[in-house]
């Protein structure tokens, strides 16, 4: 039976317009948030290192985008938000949060701010049809906005790594170092439309291209040919996740949930407290205000083992948290994670010990991210 029901959510998976390509590559599969997606390509250290010494290209076509418009679009969009739009113009972007009503997380998102009324979010493909259906909820009744899943319409590629704005420049003759960070333009890409932008996942340098599914391959294939004496790979979910890690990033259903929010998350400065009247505003100001229940920290392994999702972290006897995603580190060499721990041991250099497996393994509290390219 256990057969059949992989076997069943094999079928059903949804492909991105770089399947085939994948393919070729000889990537290994998984099934991830109904989507069939490369994990790794050539295997995950490999790839990771690629990321953060030469160039790594990603299919991030699995991400949702969500388009909200119209003459009450920026009204709309303030009102969903923890973040405040106004502090942005058109041309930037800016991460933020959608929360509920008492202070969880609906899902993280990058919004474009692309003018004319049109906000565009970035959505965890996990959470795609969710956030669609939790703005319409939102935004029912208000005059002048259109909220529309336009999603099918954007394969989404991204290149990370030092080399990659060198690989990018070979590939297509665009300077895309003038894009700042959190910045974004719209321009051609191998004859097609396409919106470029600078957020990243891995902390290092990186583009994220927004293209149409019918020209991704094409685009695909320049940037592997353009980077073939820079040390490109392509780099699967696996090293996507340890890249993440590396930097301390949160991501939905691990750090951040309906259960943790923004504030425990750490991503206070995401919250525009300031701000009235936007979905869960209130919530957060209490859980700020307060803030004396479980807080999420960095670990870092001081013997060997790793740290998985749901090891329990010990002060002598007592369980004080638990690991919400761990990992070995390719760049560190050594077991690193996040956990929600007590508030009282989250202070850097606390001595506390994972249980990995039946042992208890020493690890200290450590100020993320775990990585910085000034110091590896």
């Amino acid at each position: 039976m256990r057969y059949r029901k992989v076997l069943q959510n094999i079928l059903d998976s949804k492909i991105t317009a770089l399947y085939e390509t994948h393919k070729r590559l000889n990537a290994r599969f998984v099934d991830f948030a109904g989507w069939r997606m490369p994990v790794q390509y050539t295997g995950v250290v490999e790839e990771h290192m690629a990321v953060r010494e030469a160039c790594g290209i990603f299919d991030v076509s699995h991400m949702g985008e969500i388009e909200v418009s119209g003459p009450g679009a920026f009204a709309a969009v303030q009102h969903v938000i923890t973040n405040d739009i106004g502090r942005i113009v058109n041309g930037q972007c800016q991460y933020t949060l959608l929360c509920t009503e008492d202070g969880g997380v609906v899902d993280d998102t990058i919004v474009y701010r692309i003018g004319g009324g049109k906000f565009l979010f970035c959505t965890n493909a996990i959470n795609t049809a969710s956030v669609f259906n939790w703005l319409l909820e939102a935004l029912n009744g208000r005059a002048g906005v259109d909220v529309i899943d336009r999603s099918a319409e954007f394969a989404q590629i991204a290149i990370q790594g030092p080399a990659s704005l060198e690989v990018f420049k070979i590939a297509f003759g665009i300077d895309a170092t003038s894009i700042k960070p959190f910045r974004f333009i719209e321009t051609l890409v191998a004859g097609s439309t396409a919106i470029l932008s600078r957020t990243g996942y891995t902390g290092e340098d990186g583009l994220e291209i927004y293209i149409d599914p019918a020209s991704a391959a094409t685009v695909w294939d320049a940037l592997m040919a353009a980077g073939d004496g820079h040390g490109i790979k392509p780099v699967g979910l696996g090293a996507r996740d340890t890249l993440r890690l590396e930097m301390g990033y949160s991501l939905y259903g691990f750090e951040i949930s309906k259960k943790y929010g923004p504030i425990e998350a750490g991503l206070n400065k995401f919250v525009a407290l300031g701000k009235d009247g936007f979905i869960g505003s209130r919530a957060l100001k209490e859980r700020a205000s307060c803030a004396t229940g479980a807080t999420l920290a960095g670990i870092m392994v001081e013997g060997a083992g790793v740290p998985r999702s749901g090891y329990e972290i010990y002060s002598g006897e007592e369980a004080v948290g638990r690991v919400t995603s761990g990992t070995f580190s390719p760049v560190l060499k050594r077991g690193i994670a996040m956990a929600y721990l007590k508030k009282e041991f989250t202070g850097p250099g606390t001595s506390l010990a994972v249980k990995i497996r039946k042992r208890m393994v020493p690890c200290k509290v450590v100020v993320t991210p775990f990585y910085r390219r000034d110091r590896g």
